[in-house]
């Protein structure tokens, strides 16, 4: 017969209410701040509203009128040096740490507001309504509010978007040996996201610092959260990572508090994550002016129920049973706050010329100028400006011996880590089997153990860690890919987080991070192992995309990736880890410039732009053709910022022909932008279009046969090359060497 045992969970999950004693022994301070506090963020959202009312604001208004509580009683504890992510109903979450950063003290609300509040609130008001005032000079609106010097990280539009990044700046905080804390911040629907819960995993398994706050707000957009899971005491997720949870009434600042000092003290001791689930709710509608009960999916009842709990309510009537504050008091300071708001809505509007009496409109002088729309979505490269040595293979001045492709993957790595203590390298079993599946990682765990991090297999939230620590600044990631299809998997973090992040908050943030992947094609690993990322990343802003060759080149192209302050992926062939080719002997220190393509066989008749091993499959096709002189150029630099058009364009002045040659499918190929940019810039010198080489529309099957069909190689090379000229310019000299 079985047997069966209860199991204990291994971490505890606990209630924690509030009760008069509580209440009497806070802090008179405290509670003054925390109330000022809600006064301030409650008059700020109401105009919010009002503006968005009066069309003011373009694009949504994520009002968090009813959830202040969360946001100020948790924040309030908090330093400048603790960050905090938030999502895309943030205003609170940001207001509150920047309140507490431009005043550290708090101040009283019996007093007018300082300067630092008032700029504050000026700033985060532009900022929603698009203006070049605010923090992200009217970038990030509503959705994206940063404030770094505040410890604002961000907030995010994407459910659960921010909070993988908030484990990032806890590793960040951990190995920099402080005690500062992570807190991410985000609602009932993103509990369910499997990116929170990667990272719920994550924290736990590596003891990070961070609070998994969660803002139980009941609904996500219209859907209760009964509907969506079983548990609908969201802090249960704690449990099954063995991370200690709280769960506490949201609507009560005095209880949030409490329960973060708790977290605090449990993580500032260096004991891992928490996870604090607050019950509260929101009384609007998920975006704009009108309650829920206005859409159907609330009764005005529930709403009543709730907003009779509500925390500046409840905190008055303590103050003021105490005599920390009279009733009228707040009254006045609830009338400052609005006062306030009008002060700062008048400085940014105007009356509407062309509208009705009474109408307004954004003073013209407040807006971004349209010239600024694409600045920063990559840096300037002023980071490589002094100091950096830059060499090609046929003018390099140490010594150059065969060497293979694989070993100097590694070496430069080794080089690297030994030269800048801030490169930390993490990946699926890089720190295993003798440097990871392919050798790349060779020797750096057994030299750098604190920083080759072996990960779980969840993409989406070590990537998205990676980029939590490139935009704390003080570590530079390097995140090995197993294979570039794996790249869906971490799409939001790669792409909507990442890739726009420099861009989204201003223009100005760093976000030093290397991707490195390899492309499986030929190697029988079939359709979810074999793809080529280049034509992706290539339109995702943000990225420079780097695609070494050689040996030498590698070395030369990674140090640079290395030294530059965007995202850079760095894309490796399997074909070419076994190759051997000429590198550097011993000098591991030189640079390849950005933006410079190498002509690897000149030529007058066409002109064949490839990249990867595919290169080496061009040359070989130039060596059977007789009598054809192609100009072969690995572009190296693959992203729109950093293409060669110098090179490219001497080279289709001289040839009038152009052939892109990739592996890839077709669907995903690279070349299709490239053709586009390329027959739109040097139409007037082309003989034909653009014409290409790619795989087939289906990825690579496993099948040898099968997957040979669906890539290209040296074969296809040569029959395009044969094609393009047949009736083109040089069918004459075909024809004549055909008959001789």
């Amino acid at each position: 017969m079985t047997s069966h045992q209860d199991l204990a969970a291994p971490s505890p999950w606990v209630e924690l209410t509030t009760t008069e004693a509580d209440w009497d022994a806070a802090d008179p301070g405290l509670l003054r701040t925390m109330l000022g506090q809600l006064v301030l963020i409650r008059s700020f959202e109401q105009y919010v509203l009002e503006l968005a009312s009066a069309g003011l604001v373009h694009g949504p208004a994520h009002s968090s009128i009813g959830q202040e509580a969360g946001a100020v009683g948790s924040i309030v504890s908090l330093t400048s040096s603790d960050t905090i992510t938030g999502s895309h109903r943030g205003h609170h979450q940001f207001l509150a740490k920047a309140l507490g950063h431009a005043v550290p003290a708090g101040w009283d609300p019996r007093e007018e507001l300082p300067a630092g509040v008032t700029d504050v609130l000026t700033r985060t008001l532009a900022e929603i309504c698009g203006l070049s005032r605010g923090f992200c000079r009217g970038r990030g609106g509503s959705m994206h509010l940063q404030w770094r010097e505040a410890g604002a990280m961000g907030t995010n539009a994407i459910v659960g978007g921010g909070v993988p990044q908030a484990a990032g700046f806890a590793w960040a905080h951990r190995h920099a040996r402080t005690d500062a804390v992570s807190v991410a911040y985000f609602g009932d629907g993103a509990a369910n996201i499997g990116s929170v819960l990667e990272t719920l995993n994550l924290a736990a398994a590596w003891s990070l610092p961070v609070c998994f706050f969660i803002e139980n707000n009941q609904y996500a957009v219209s859907t209760h959260v009964s509907e969506v899971t079983a548990e609908p005491r969201l802090s249960v997720r704690g449990l099954g990572f063995a991370i200690p949870s709280w769960r506490v009434d949201g609507m009560d600042p005095l209880a949030v508090h409490l329960a973060t000092q708790e977290a605090l003290a449990h993580m500032r001791a260096g004991n891992g994550p928490t996870v604090i689930e607050a019950d509260l709710y929101r009384y609007f509608h998920q975006n704009g002016p009108f309650p829920g009960s206005a859409f159907g999916y609330r009764s005005k009842e529930e709403e009543k129920r709730w907003r009779e709990r509500d925390p500046i309510t409840l905190m008055t009537e303590r103050l003021a049973r105490r005599g920390i504050l009279s009733s009228d008091e707040v009254e006045r300071a609830t009338e400052r706050a609005d006062t306030a708001m009008r002060s700062i809505g008048d400085g940014l509007l105007e009356p509407d010329p062309a509208g009705k009496p009474g109408q307004r409109r954004i003073r013209p002088e407040e807006w971004p100028e349209p010239t600024f729309s694409d600045v920063g979505v990559r840096g300037d490269l002023s980071e490589l400006g002094t100091g950096v040595r830059y060499e090609e293979a046929d003018t390099f001045s140490g010594t150059m011996a065969q060497r293979r492709f694989i070993d100097v993957v590694s070496e430069v790595m080794a080089r690297r880590m030994s030269t800048d203590t801030s490169i930390v390298v993490m990946g699926e079993d890089v720190h295993r089997l003798r440097g990871g599946t392919n050798g790349a990682t060779k020797g750096l765990a057994d030299a750098y153990p604190d920083r080759v991090l072996g990960t779980p297999i969840s993409e989406n939230a070590f990537a998205g860690l990676a980029g939590g620590m490139a935009l704390d600044l003080r570590y530079r990631p390097v995140v090995e890919f197993m294979y570039a299809d794996f790249l869906w998997v971490a799409a939001d973090q790669l792409f909507n987080q990442i890739g726009k992040a420099r861009h989204m908050f201003g223009g100005d943030n760093a976000v030093p991070l290397v991707l490195r992947s390899k492309v499986g094609t030929g190697t029988g690993y079939g359709s979810q192992h074999s793809m080529d990322p280049a034509g992706i990343f290539a339109t995702a802003p943000g990225w420079r995309i780097v695609a070494p060759s050689t040996p030498f080149d590698y070395v030369g192209l990674l140090n640079t990736a290395l030294r530059c302050d965007d995202p850079v992926v760095v894309i490796e062939h399997v074909d070419l880890y076994a190759s051997v080719g000429d590198g550097p002997a011993d000098d591991l220190d030189y640079h390849i410039p950005v933006g410079k393509a190498a002509v690897r066989r000149p030529g007058s008749d066409v002109t064949v732009l490839s990249y990867l091993s595919m290169v080496a499959h061009c040359l070989e096709a130039a060596e059977q053709l007789e009598g054809l002189d192609p100009e072969i150029i690995d572009l190296r630099w693959l992203d729109r910022a950093s293409i060669d058009w110098d090179t490219i364009g001497a080279s289709v002045r001289k040839t009038n022909n152009v052939l892109i040659v990739e592996q890839g499918a077709i669907g995903t190929s690279y070349g299709g932008w490239l053709a586009d940019e390329i027959q739109r810039r040097y139409f007037d010198w082309l003989d034909q279009p653009v014409q290409r080489v790619t795989g087939g529309e289906a990825s690579p099957s496993i099948s040898k046969v099968l997957e040979r069909a669906a890539i290209a190689r040296t074969e296809e090379v040569v029959t395009k090359l044969l094609d393009m000229t047949a009736d083109g310019p040089l069918a004459s000299e075909r024809r004549s060497l055909d008959q001789d």
